[in-house]
């Protein structure tokens, strides 16, 4: 990975969250406001950089709180030589092209079934195309994540090519937030 162009400098301490969904344990962290404020977007942000000086590339998530959190891979823990209650250094950078994001397998099926939808769709950007899946994939049950597919087309087809009504940094509704830590 080549040289970044930090944006932010900060340490932070490694947590584990009080209670994972999948049962097993995991590492994030939550970002100062002054790190996360130094970002394009309040809403899922792709960044580049490094933990303890070995680079990763990863997407941040919105907290709610106009700040962001990073889940961290074990992997990334075990290259960076860090655990779970560590205080290590951080070094941030927003990517300089947000990356194509995948299209959950439910949704390409709708895309595919509605081409008007998936031609708006493609003229979109990829940041409209990034809150688009994350309004979707946030959805807590199966039927509001159906619904919000079939809306999705529907505002698609339309030529809406930005989700409406929804804030993608979780402030104003509380949808998104940092997992709660677990207390050493």
């Amino acid at each position: 990975m080549k040289a970044i162009d930090v944006k932010s400098r900060f340490e932070a301490t490694l947590l584990r969250p009080a209670k994972p969904e999948d049962g097993r344990s995991w590492a994030f962290v939550v970002l100062p406001k002054d790190a996360s404020e130094q970002l394009p977007r309040r809403g899922r942000t792709s960044v580049e950089g490094t933990l303890n000086g070995h680079p990763f590339q990863a997407t941040l998530e919105p907290d709610g709180q106009l700040s962001h959190w990073l889940q961290i891979s074990t992997a990334l823990l075990e290259a960076a030589g860090a655990a779970v209650g560590d205080l290590v250094t951080f070094e941030l950078a927003p990517v300089k092209q947000e990356p194509e994001p995948d299209i959950p397998p439910d949704f390409q099926e709708a895309l595919a079934a509605a081409p008007s939808a998936r031609s708006v769709w493609d003229s979109t950007t990829t940041l409209a195309r990034v809150d688009w899946i994350h309004w979707i994939t946030s959805a807590k049950q199966l039927k509001t994540r159906a619904k919000r597919i079939g809306d999705a087309c529907d505002m698609l087809a339309s030529g809406k090519k930005h989700v409406c009504c929804f804030d993608p940094s979780g402030y104003y509704s509380k949808a998104f937030r940092a997992p709660e830590a677990e207390q050493f």
